[in-house]
């Protein structure tokens, strides 16, 4: 998934992997939910800590042709998670990267880096497959 948000330096993106949670993201009513890993002290790690914080996001398969290409755009808030919340998300986190879970080192290196949670309001779902530039929207509260 690719991130933009901005800061005191203006706009900028990033790339982090990301899971979500097939059940709809916890709490019953909250819409959909997506977890990623990030130091805090990274940029995007310190701009997403701000109150208030907004982002935007694209998600899609890599090598798509363009007749057949389905993605996912979108804007919401980004909080990091502790207790209860944090083993919740990070469960969803490993089922998606079990990989994570077979590296000690991998782990570790991660367990100890801040999990996020980042809560979408409006998604745009691109599907080309459904004839060139076919969109289907949804807003929370709708």
């Amino acid at each position: 998934m690719t991130l933009a948000y901005g800061d005191e330096e203006g706009p900028q993106a990033c790339a982090v992997l990301y899971a979500t949670d097939a059940q709809g993201g916890g709490a019953a009513g909250a819409g959909p939910a997506l977890y990623f890993v990030t130091s805090a002290t990274t940029r995007h790690g310190r701009a997403l800590a701000e109150p208030g914080a907004r982002v935007a996001f694209t998600a899609q398969r890599d090598g798509q042709e363009w007749t057949g290409l389905t993605g996912l755009q979108g804007r919401g808030g980004c909080r990091t998670l502790t207790g209860a919340e944090r083993e919740a998300g990070w469960r969803v986190y490993l089922e998606r990267f079990p990989f994570v879970a077979t590296s000690d080192r991998l782990r570790d290196a991660l367990e100890r880096t801040a999990l996020w949670e980042l809560r979408p309001d409006w998604l745009r779902l691109i599907d080309n497959g459904q004839g060139f530039g076919h969109k289907e929207e949804w807003s929370a509260g709708r």
